[in-house]
């Protein structure tokens, strides 16, 4: 059978062939930091990557009418599942540089985070103000040290710089996991609500920058980030909302829910590989 004639047989089969080659090279152009201009506040080749990912996605749930349908979109479905392992935009930095500007770009995100933390106290039973305040206590200084970290690094990259990040990054997280599993123990249902909310939205931010600054440290500094890492991030998944993550990502990265989803995975999959 020809390619020509193979094609027009199998449309599906081929276009899903076509998408998955764009996340691939989107893949490895990302990773190389050749970016072919700016789109919005990404690349050209990032948003590339995430209208074929979800190209491919919605090609995977088209409904079958038969066996041999049935077939292909099972088949579609794995390649489809190859595709969300390829590498992501925020799950792979591809330079030091790039990263630090993209920790940057969290910050507007990160500074509501805190604000909304520091007046969620106001919203808890009275008995229950006092220990959210304590379980909080210093989520401004980290995050403004963090920002200033990160800044210094964008303005002039070394390697003494991104010790400090990789430092703070895995200090200001073990804070916030720390305040989770604190806001967990309150017992009355709508002030733990409220203050795990609030909590969460700044857990989000900084797992999204722990998961950059893993991205471009060797493996001997991720090694010794994970050694630091006392509270491991599968203690504080049950307290957690998922759905809150993925939307914080979406929003940030003006992309999809399902590849926000997928680069949730992908970074909390990284995370859990190399002992966070």
């Amino acid at each position: 059978m020809s390619p020509l004639s193979n094609i027009w047989n199998h449309p599906k089969t081929s276009a899903a062939g076509l998408l998955i080659a764009i996340v691939t090279v989107a893949g490895v152009l990302s990773q190389q930091g050749i970016t072919l201009g700016s789109a919005g506040t990404g690349t050209v080749v990032a948003l590339a990557g995430a209208i074929a990912t979800a190209l491919l996605g919605l090609l995977a749930q088209d409904p079958a009418s038969s066996s041999s349908s049935t077939t292909a979109a099972t088949k579609l479905g794995a390649w489809a599942l190859i595709a969300l392992l390829l590498p992501l935009p925020f799950a792979t930095g591809c330079s030091g540089t790039t990263v630090a500007q993209d920790i940057v770009n969290w910050t507007p995100a990160l500074q509501s985070a805190v604000a909304t933390v520091d007046t969620t106290a106001a919203l808890l039973a009275p008995a229950d103000a006092p220990i959210f305040a304590a379980a909080t206590a210093g989520f401004d200084a980290a995050s403004n040290l963090l920002v200033t970290q990160a800044r210094a690094y964008l303005a002039n990259p070394s390697a003494s710089l991104l010790a400090q990040i990789q430092t703070q990054i895995v200090t200001f997280q073990q804070q916030v996991d720390a305040s989770l599993l604190q806001a967990a123990k309150i017992v009355n249902p709508a002030s733990q609500k409220h203050a795990l909310t609030a909590i969460q939205e700044v857990a989000t931010v900084v797992s999204a920058m722990l998961s950059l600054v893993q991205s471009i440290s060797s493996k001997s500094a991720v090694a010794q980030m994970a050694a630091h890492s006392a509270i491991k991030l599968a203690t504080v998944q049950s307290v957690l909302d998922r759905s809150l993550a993925v939307q914080m990502v979406a929003l940030h990265y003006s992309e999809p829910l399902g590849l926000a989803r997928a680069q949730v995975d992908r970074a909390e999959h990284n995370l859990a590989l190399d002992g966070f």
